[in-house]
């Protein structure tokens, strides 16, 4: 399986992302081996997909990265964001 999944950083930020190996990917990102998000610690994983297929799962991860994607992606998830941003 191929994963698109989506972070809760602690500043409130979104960060968007591909693996194979998600639980793993997790681990990664929490421990600070991932450049990109070492500074931005502790992440919470608040949304995934799964893809049988890499192309779809990389196409998707693209879109989520527009801002036409993280629109729809926001109002998708709107009430869990409003919860967990209250929480911070």
């Amino acid at each position: 399986m191929f994963y698109v999944y989506i972070l809760l950083e602690k500043n409130g930020q979104l960060y968007t992302g591909f693996s194979e190996d998600l639980k793993q990917r997790i681990k990664d990102h929490n421990s600070g081996k991932v450049i990109s998000t070492c500074n931005r610690r502790p992440l919470k994983l608040i949304h995934y997909e799964a893809y049988i297929k890499e192309s779809d799962a990389r196409r998707r991860e693209r879109y989520l990265k527009t801002s036409e994607g993280k629109r729809f992606l926001k109002q998708q998830i709107r009430d869990l964001l409003e919860e967990l941003k209250s929480q911070l």
